[in-house]
C-alpha cells in the first residue's frame, strides 16, 4: 500500500490546475514527518528507563561488591586485634612468669646461702674467742698475726657477700635486730640502750641471719 502523500503527488501531477491539492499535499507531508519525528522522541524515550535499569543493575552490583569487601575487611581486621590482644596476653603472662621465677630463684639463693653463712659464724666466733685469750706479750708473734690476717680474709670475704655485723652496744634497743637476754644497771648508758654485746649478730643483705644476745640498760 504506497503512503497517502504519494497518491496525493500523483493527483496533483495529473491535475496541475488544482493549488488547494497541493497545498494538502504540503501539509500532509508535514505531518507525515511529525510523526515520524514523534515515533522516534517515543522509542528514545522507551529506551531510557531500559538504560537506566542496567546502569542501576551495574550500581547494585558494585555496591554489593563493595560492601561484601568492606566486611572481609573488618572481619580481616577484627581477626588481626584478636591476634594482637592474645599475643599481649602471653607477654603480659610470660612477663609475669619470668618476675615469679626470679623472685623464687632469688628467694631460693637467699635461703640457701642464709643457710651456709649461719654455719660460718660459728667459726667466726671462735676466731674472736681465740684472738681475744692470747697473751698480750705472744700478739705479736708469727702465730698470732697469722691466725688475725685468716680472720681479716674470712670477714672481708663475707663482706663482700653483704654479710655485716648488727651495731649492738650503744644503740638502742631494736627487737627487729637484738634479742634481750638479760637487764643490767649503768651509769654510762640510758634505759633501754645496749650496754653489753654477748653474741654478735649479722644481716644478710636486707634480712637478720642471727639476732644479736644483748644486755640492756633497765
Amino acid at each position: 500500500m504506497k503512503p497517502m502523500s504519494e497518491e496525493m503527488n500523483k493527483d496533483v501531477q495529473e491535475n496541475p490546475e488544482t493549488e488547494e491539492t497541493t497545498q494538502d499535499t504540503e501539509e500532509i507531508k508535514d505531518v507525515e514527518k511529525e510523526t515520524e519525528k514523534a515515533e522516534e522522541e517515543s522509542v528514545e524515550e522507551a529506551a531510557e528507563p531500559i538504560a537506566g535499569n542496567e546502569e542501576s543493575k551495574e550500581d547494585k552490583k558494585a555496591a554489593k561488591k563493595k560492601l561484601k569487601a568492606d566486611k572481609k575487611q573488618d572481619a580481616l581486621k577484627e581477626k588481626i586485634d584478636e591476634l594482637e590482644d592474645r599475643v599481649k596476653r602471653q607477654m603480659a603472662e610470660f612477663d609475669n612468669f619470668r618476675k615469679r621465677t626470679d623472685k623464687e630463684k632469688n628467694a631460693m639463693f637467699e635461703t640457701g646461702a642464709k643457710s651456709v653463712i649461719e654455719k660460718i659464724l660459728p667459726v667466726v666466733d671462735n676466731f674472736e674467742r681465740g684472738l681475744a685469750t692470747v697473751p698480750e706479750e705472744e700478739k705479736g708473734s708469727p702465730f698470732a698475726e697469722g691466725m688475725e690476717m685468716i680472720y681479716k680474709q674470712l670477714m672481708s670475704e663475707l663482706e663482700k657477700m653483704e654479710v655485716k655485723p648488727i651495731p649492738a652496744v650503744g644503740e638502742e634497743f631494736n627487737p627487729d635486730f637484738h634479742n634481750a637476754v638479760m637487764q643490767v644497771e649503768s651509769d654510762e648508758y640510758e634505759s633501754g640502750v645496749i650496754a653489753q654485746e654477748l653474741q654478735k649478730g649479722y644481716t644478710y643483705r636486707d634480712s637478720v641471719v642471727r639476732h644479736s644476745m644483748v644486755a640492756v640498760v633497765s
